[in-house]
């Protein structure tokens, strides 16, 4: 039987919560939870109020959104990572709105998109790859960060097995998608995806005259919430810590646990791995 003072901390951990997050995916992950949490407060139903609103002017005003979404993020990540002076590698962060935020909050950051253009981050720099193929060392990054590129490959699981190998031993990946079946999983298309991609698409096109940012088949893909779990829960080099919801209150967690319900109130998928 182990001592009363090692049965308190225990208990201590497994009371441990990370805002905007679940519980940690296993029982054992508990002490990574609090060595590596900074416990800001928790996800509130006000924030989720506000990003949902902040998502109908993401095609009107998206220096607004993007900025705001950015800003969320660090917040959110900062509960599972010490970020002043991490070495932060983001994949598909865009033209500068998580560069600056990431550099506001102290980190080192490299940012990595398929077409850099003349949208350069305003802080840290940027490198011209594909995700599926990034040129960056292995176990080179504290922390390896995509958000929202997922649903926007046609082979996500591979580009996310390259954020897990340059992750150092001991860092943190995170990954967040919008799962296809979810309310805003046709994006500019939606709710019409829930009858097919391909009829979301046409209609758009029918409706505005021009095809969508994100077409089905070329630019947006249908990938499940289970998909997702499936691959992080199987890695050989990473440890599931968490998966929850991204834009929900911190209360909507058990919403990850219930297969097929997770897959349409989710709304945004994300994922905390440890490297092994």
């Amino acid at each position: 039987m182990r001592p009363a003072g090692e049965r308190d901390r225990a208990r201590s951990v497994a009371r441990a919560r990370v805002p905007g997050s679940c519980p940690p995916a296993r029982p054992r992950y508990r002490s990574l939870v609090r060595a590596h949490s900074r416990r800001p407060p928790r996800a509130s139903l006000r924030r989720s109020f506000r990003l949902f609103r902040l998502f109908l002017v993401e095609q009107t005003r998206p220096a607004d959104f993007y900025s705001a979404l950015a800003d969320d993020a660090v917040r959110q990540l900062a509960g599972w990572v010490e970020l002043s002076g991490a070495r932060v590698l983001d994949v598909g962060g865009g033209p500068g709105y998580f560069a600056r935020a990431f550099g506001q909050a102290g980190a080192r950051y490299v940012g990595v998109e398929l077409d850099i253009g003349g949208d350069l981050p305003a802080e840290g720099f940027a490198v011209c790859a594909s995700g599926y193929a990034l040129p960056i060392r292995s176990g080179s990054v504290d922390v390896a960060y995509s958000s929202n590129v997922v649903e926007h490959l046609g082979r996500p699981w591979r580009m996310a097995d390259e954020l897990v190998r340059v992750t150092k031993p001991g860092g943190t990946v995170f990954v967040s998608f919008t799962p296809w079946l979810s309310p805003w999983g046709g994006h500019e298309t939606a709710p019409w995806h829930y009858l097919g991609g391909d009829y979301a698409r046409r209609r758009y096109l029918r409706r505005t005259g021009h095809e969508p940012k994100n077409a089905f088949g070329r630019s947006l893909f249908g990938h499940r919430v289970s998909q997702a779990l499936a691959w992080a829960r199987t890695h050989p080099d990473a440890e599931l810590v968490a998966a929850f919801p991204r834009y929900h209150p911190w209360w909507a967690c058990w919403l990850v646990r219930v297969p097929v319900l997770r897959e349409v109130a989710l709304w945004n998928l994300a994922m905390v791995l440890r490297k092994r």
